[in-house]
């Protein structure tokens, strides 16, 4: 696996992440500016997802993509919208990290 895959791996959680966060200011649908960058993030995300499947397996992209972005998103709705975790959502978060190191670490997976 080459560093372009997992960067253009990273554009797409990042694409995700902003998407998400923007779905939250869009105030279900009613703000249009909210809305569109939600939308153009997304579809940014999954085309960029796209790209990473040339040479990465499917479930293997999809669990760090999901994975990391369930983190950030967690992580922005901590800082950026006074939401709390809890001691259960901590340890959850971590073995979700956890979880996506030992698959690229340690798993013949990773590649096609």
């Amino acid at each position: 696996m080459n560093i372009l895959t997992y960067a253009t791996l990273f554009t797409a959680i990042t694409l995700e992440v902003i998407g998400t966060s923007f779905l939250q200011r869009s105030e279900q649908f009613t703000r249009l500016g909210p809305t569109l960058i939600m939308a153009l993030s997304y579809a940014a995300s999954f085309y960029f997802l796209s790209l990473v499947l040339r040479t990465m397996p499917l479930g293997i992209a999809y669990a760090i993509w999901s994975g990391l972005g369930i983190v950030l998103v967690s992580l922005i709705g901590l800082v950026l919208f006074g939401q709390k975790l809890d001691l259960a959502a901590v340890i959850g978060l971590g073995l979700i990290v956890a979880g996506v190191v030992v698959v690229n670490l340690f798993s013949n997976s990773v590649t096609h």
